[in-house]
């Protein structure tokens, strides 16, 4: 199966974050994501390891939350939250990320959804 960059960048595929102050409301514009991935019959849980692995080094990622989808026993959902739409696209060139995409692929069945959000705060988030 042939994944273009757009679909990663769907998925979300990258690593667990380090927690950091979101920008203040009104200052900026934070970018999130809202996804679902459907993993190859029986590999979910091993996709959702290579998810949530992490160097903790993600600049501006304030949030990255993978979670099993409890109706379909093969899709995960990814939530996350950036300070920017720039600091997600510079994520996907760290080296770990890089890795998480190559090992995480083949794992992949497909996406059924993608959502690009405006977050404005919530628990965990400043805003």
């Amino acid at each position: 199966m042939d994944l273009d960059r757009r679909q990663i960048v769907a998925a979300g595929l990258g690593l667990a974050a380090t927690t950091v102050a979101a920008p203040a409301f009104g200052d900026a514009h934070m970018y999130g994501l809202i996804g679902r991935v459907r993993a190859v019959t029986g590999q979910r849980d091993a996709l959702g390891a290579i998810l949530l692995e992490g160097t903790g080094e993600m600049p501006g990622c304030l949030s990255y939350i993978v979670a099993k989808d409890p109706a379909d026993a093969d899709a995960l959902w990814i939530t996350e939250v950036w300070d920017s739409k720039d600091s997600h696209r510079a994520s996907l060139q760290l080296p770990a990320v890089q890795a998480a995409i190559a090992r995480g692929r083949p794992l992949i069945a497909g996406f059924d959804s993608h959502v690009e959000t405006e977050p404005l705060g919530g628990v965990g988030l400043a805003g």
